[in-house]
């Protein structure tokens, strides 16, 4: 195949406040997009580059691994917590960017946490956007957990009675403080990765690794 024929390589960043902090990393890697990138009125979601053969793709954070994994895009940056709920086998995550710092985290109203003792729990019901992790977790210590999927707003579910406990992000845990909850146990620490197609990095090593190198260069730069 003619280099001019190949399929461009696409890298997927996700929308939000991630994208905010990944963005000089990006951008000292030598990529740069069009202009229509950081126009707030623009509606395109694909958007070209300073690099002939690689464009930007702008998606929900959640999506950036199903892009990946299904080989639409080669390249991602996806949090720590994506890749851990989605879990493909398709997805090789080389570089943790250290970006999007936070912890994930079981919270419960404050009330409650006076008197309750994580140790002893042999059932939980949980509300959560992350409902693999939160189940693997409390499998391996032997707790069943009954996740109820929620996409956003999680404080609200104690509040209203959906059910007791959370599983989601905290980064100063300012929100749970307002909503009356507390944290009882970590999950883990999170932080955002490259992401890269496995299948991809085996047929265009060249392009994928060097651009592995370009964003390790890229941090130390940082």
């Amino acid at each position: 195949m003619d280099k001019s024929d190949k399929k461009k390589l696409v890298l997927a960043l996700p929308k939000g406040r991630i994208l905010k902090e990944v963005m000089p990393i990006v951008n000292r890697a030598g990529i740069k997009p069009e202009a229509a990138f950081d126009d707030p009125d623009a509606r395109q979601l694909s958007f070209a580059t300073n690099i002939d053969n690689l464009e930007i793709v702008r998606v929900r954070s959640f999506d950036v691994a199903t892009f990946v994994a299904f080989g639409a895009a080669e390249l991602g940056v996806a949090g720590s917590d994506v890749l851990m709920e989605f879990e493909s086998p398709e997805i090789y995550a080389p570089l943790d960017l250290g970006v999007g710092l936070c912890r994930m985290s079981v919270a419960e109203p404050k009330s409650l946490s006076a008197t309750d003792d994580p140790t002893t729990w042999s059932h939980v019901q949980v509300a959560t956007k992350y409902p693999e992790i939160t189940k693997r977790h409390f499998a391996r210590r032997g707790v069943q957990a009954e996740c109820i999927k929620l996409s956003g707003a999680m404080e609200l579910a104690p509040m209203l009675g959906v059910c007791p406990r959370i599983v989601d992000l905290v980064s100063t845990g300012a929100t749970l403080k307002a909503n009356g909850l507390v944290e009882v146990e970590v999950i883990s620490q999170i932080s955002s990765r490259l992401a890269v197609n496995r299948a991809a990095w085996k047929t265009r090593a060249d392009e994928i690794g060097g651009w592995i190198d370009r964003f390790r260069e890229a941090l130390k730069k940082g």
